[in-house]
């Protein structure tokens, strides 16, 4: 099978099976390399279709492909999952009867199934390889491949020997997945699997749809009830660091009213089993957490993640709020914090190994600075993982929402502040520091005499509190350091510069009462009835406790958004539905459509509506220096199979080039790589179905028009309608 052809099989899947006309970035990438049978480590952010990547090809590839999933809860949602979008898929583990685990062999050996997940502990024992050699193995998808890396953020031992793969099945693919892995990381998992030539996938870290807030922790039971009250009737996770935390904090917003239940590893297996199931059912709406509680929940609407207390590291921090609008829908993520965490997660890590904790340490410095800092939280988290964010404002952070306040005389404050560090000989903490610019008569400053200090009290008009925030933000922002078993500051060359007035810092104090909504939030909502957006989850509540499945496995939010601002009176009008794919609209098309038309002839609704959506070029991938050279060769007019054999690249992999530069060169003409009668017949059908999906245009044209010439056309026309909406934006 050529790629061209491998390509297009694929986009008819993703419609058929998930109701998706286009892949997310780098998605066909991955799938091509799972299709060629070359081996690859793919990086994609939660909620960024890793998932697909593996099970999209397993479909059309014939034999079996044999999933490594390490939670039973994670493999039965994803097989749950599968199942219901009509894909054949089962797994194994300590959960099924004997019979149910023959049934399942059977299946195997009969070629029924198409996907088989199962735990590494099982795959590593002989009998299971020796069964596996006489199955029909496509390729083998190592989920949560982080977990391969001592380097990694949750290292298990056992994911090491899964080596033996590339001893057993030298000749089919082995593909890795993860959302969260440095270079470092990634050298590490293709070393231990000893991965041959592995082609690495590595998407952009930043997740757009998050809103990222930070706050120094005051009264962190009135905080977070704040959060949750925006979030009144939506699912969310708080995350606690201590286990006593959790019960605590759970009982309280329980007596308070809030539908919330406790989950950490202290408990009985059984309560926690009940209580997860509580929260993937929409019967409890918050799940209070320690960090034991996340890697096998596989649900798509979680719209709030709070962190009661500051995570152990940024990879933490990113997998755990990761976990919120896995949908793509906006999602909140909230961190209260403070000095005291720092404390806490230095004396959980004191008895690792040297090398372990000084790793250790540096990532809690990390995460510290992400907390203290006054940047945007979206490029920190980027720069983290050795990206760079193309927008100067996120415009989903606290910073770049301007809800924090910018001190006007910074410089003047941060001078104050170092000139004291500087008095008191470079010897004392933060604490301390910060009391003397206050002028503090506690004991411990007038037996050391640093009443007499020409700092102290310098500050006196500030509260401690204050002051001692703007400690912390001089530390992120490297004008001083901490140093020592006791924190001790000291100030760095940077912060002679500032002394000498050559630099200026910025200092903030939080603003509450900002009521300003990020874009994602605004862009997820047009055009949508929200009336009806809440009836159709009660339907979908109702008819998954029906069915004994999790509501996001009936459709996700995603989904009823978009029923709800389509508002489809017909069975072909559902199949328009972005997630809607055809064994879904067959089980639950009718009664959606027909709830549909009563609550719009109800309320006097437009029904089959096609809304002026906004149209904006889809999220830029990282460009890698292929990427680069093949635009110079576009540039000449060089056909898609000129440039791929040019670069000694597959004509897909090239065309995802092509893609690029269409989107990045703002190209509005397709004729070097398209005729002019066949982007007569594509423009054509896209003025009569719109832009927003290709599926429709490819069946309108019944199916005579490549998908390769249709995705180079519409992305021309997408870069047309982008800027004939951005002039109205301005007109307006």
């Amino acid at each position: 099978m050529n790629s061209t052809t491998a390509t297009d099989r694929l986009s008819e899947v993703l419609q058929q099976y998930w109701g998706y006309d286009s892949f997310l970035p780098l998605q066909e990438r991955a799938m091509n390399c799972v299709v060629a049978g070359r081996d690859s480590v793919v990086v994609l952010p939660t909620g960024g279709g890793k998932s697909l990547c593996y099970q999209a090809p397993a479909i059309f590839m014939g034999g079996l492909a044999v999933v490594v999933s390490p939670l039973i809860s994670l493999m039965k949602d994803q097989v749950d999952a599968l199942q219901s979008c009509g894909v054949p898929a089962a797994c194994v583990n300590s959960s099924l009867s004997d019979g149910e685990r023959r049934e399942v062999a059977e299946n195997v050996r009969s070629g029924r199934l198409r996907l088989l997940y199962m735990a590494p502990e099982r795959l590593l024992s002989g009998a299971t390889i020796g069964f596996l050699k006489e199955s029909n193995v496509s390729f083998i998808a190592i989920d949560e491949a982080h977990c391969i890396s001592a380097w990694g953020h949750d290292f298990r031992p056992e994911y090491r020997q899964l080596k033996i793969f590339k001893q057993t099945f030298p000749k089919i693919g082995i593909h890795a997945y993860t959302a969260t892995a440095t270079e470092r990381v990634r050298k590490d998992i293709a070393a231990q699997l000893g991965l041959t030539d592995p082609q690495m996938l590595v998407g952009s870290f930043d997740r757009p749809n998050l809103i990222y807030t930070v706050e120094r922790r005051h009264n962190r039971l009135q905080q977070i009830c704040e959060v949750l009250e925006r979030h009144r009737g939506n699912s969310g996770i708080v995350y606690c660091i201590r286990r006593a935390d959790v019960d605590d904090l759970s009982a309280a917003l329980k007596n308070l009213g809030f539908r919330a239940l406790p989950y950490h590893a202290g408990m009985d297996g059984e309560d926690r089993k009940r209580n997860q199931e509580a929260f993937l059912e929409e019967k409890a709406e918050t799940i209070i957490a320690t960090v034991a509680f996340g890697m096998g929940i596989d649900k798509s609407n979680v719209r709030y993640v709070i962190h009661a207390g500051m995570p152990k590291s940024l990879e933490h921090y990113q997998q755990e709020s990761g976990r919120a609008g896995r949908d793509g829908l906006e999602a909140e993520c909230k961190l209260f914090y403070s000095a005291g965490d720092f404390v806490t997660w230095k004396k959980i890590i004191g008895n690792s190994e040297e090398n372990s904790y000084q790793s250790s340490l540096k990532s809690l410095e990390d995460i510290h600075d992400y907390c203290t800092g006054m940047i945007c939280r979206h490029r920190m988290l980027v720069n983290h993982f050795g990206q760079e964010l193309e927008k100067d404002k996120c415009g989903a952070c606290d910073v770049c929402l301007d809800e924090v306040d910018l001190v006007e005389d910074a410089l003047v404050i941060g001078q104050k502040i170092l000139s004291c560090v500087i008095r008191l000989k470079e010897s004392f903490g933060g604490d301390h520091t910060s009391k003397v610019l206050k002028g503090s008569k506690d004991q411990r400053i007038l037996e050391r005499k640093h009443d007499g200090l020409s700092t102290w009290g310098i500050l006196s008009d500030v509260d401690v509190k204050s002051i001692r925030d703007w400690i912390e933000q001089l530390v992120a922002q490297k004008f001083a350091k901490k140093v020592g078993e006791y924190n001790v500051l000291e100030v760095t060359q940077e912060g002679r510069r500032l002394l000498r007035g050559e630099v200026t810092p910025r200092l903030s104090k939080p603003k509450r009462d900002s009521k300003k909504k990020s874009s994602a939030e605004a862009d997820s909502w047009e055009g949508v009835d929200r009336d009806l957006f809440e009836t159709l989850r009660q339907k979908r509540l109702a008819k998954a406790q029906a069915k004994k499945l999790q509501p996001y496995m009936i459709f996700g939010d995603a989904a009823l958004r978009d029923m709800a601002r389509l508002r489809p009176s017909s069975l072909d009008g559902f199949l328009m539905v972005r997630g809607v794919g055809e064994k879904k609209c067959a089980d639950y098309g009718e009664e959606f459509v027909q709830y549909i038309v009563v609550h719009c002839r109800e309320h006097q609704l437009e029904m089959d509506t096609k809304p002026n959506r906004k149209i904006s070029p889809p999220r830029k991938t990282v460009l890698t220096a292929s990427a680069v050279r093949s635009f110079d060769l576009f540039k000449e007019g060089k056909t898609l199979e000129e440039v791929a054999e040019k670069l000694g690249r597959a004509v897909s992999t090239t065309r995802g080039y092509l893609t690029q530069f269409l989107q990045h060169e703002d190209i509005r003409d397709p004729a070097p790589w398209v005729d002019e009668a066949t982007t007569e017949r594509i423009k054509g059908a896209a003025a009569e179905v719109g832009l927003e999906k290709l599926r429709p245009i490819f069946d309108l044209l019944e199916e005579t028009v490549p998908y390769n010439d249709i995705h180079i056309v519409v992305g021309c026309l997408r870069n047309i309608a982008a800027d004939v909406s951005s002039t109205e934006i301005k007109t307006n």
